[in-house]
């Protein structure tokens, strides 16, 4: 049987988005939608010059979820690469398909009791792609 999908404490990781409000001034935008459930979201940022993210807003429109899963994205994504990003990325895809090793980002524990929910993995991965956008 599967675990529950709404755990406390992907609840409580939902209401944390508040902590990365949208803001207009930040120029690089990306968005994405997950094709399996229609969340989506709209990601700003700001990096360095080294090209490494200096700051985040966000605009998400995605089930509680899919917005813990964008403030474990949040959360640990300053100073990070668009390459670092992408590697997380697909290793965070492989790993809700089944993939023995979670990625290695903080916080990416959280969602495990989602891997059992292939409806929801798109709705996970919405954060990185709408990074990746951004900085593409």
């Amino acid at each position: 049987m599967a675990q529950a999908l709404y755990t406390p404490a992907i609840l409580a990781a939902a209401t944390g988005l508040a902590a990365f409000p949208w803001d207009e001034a930040l120029a690089l935008r990306g968005e994405a939608r997950s094709r399996s459930c229609g969340s989506s979201i709209a990601l700003g940022m700001a990096t360095d010059e080294a090209g490494r993210i200096a700051r985040i807003g966000m605009k998400p429109h995605a089930c509680a979820v899919g917005q813990a899963a964008a403030h474990v994205f949040a959360s640990a994504a300053a100073g990070r690469t668009i390459d670092e990003i992408a590697t997380t990325r697909a290793a965070l895809a492989a790993w809700l398909a089944g993939a023995d090793d979670a990625p290695d980002w903080p916080g990416v524990d959280l969602l495990a009791p989602a891997r059992a929910y292939p409806g929801r993995h798109a709705a996970i991965l919405l954060a990185w792609d709408a990074a990746i956008a951004a900085l593409s």
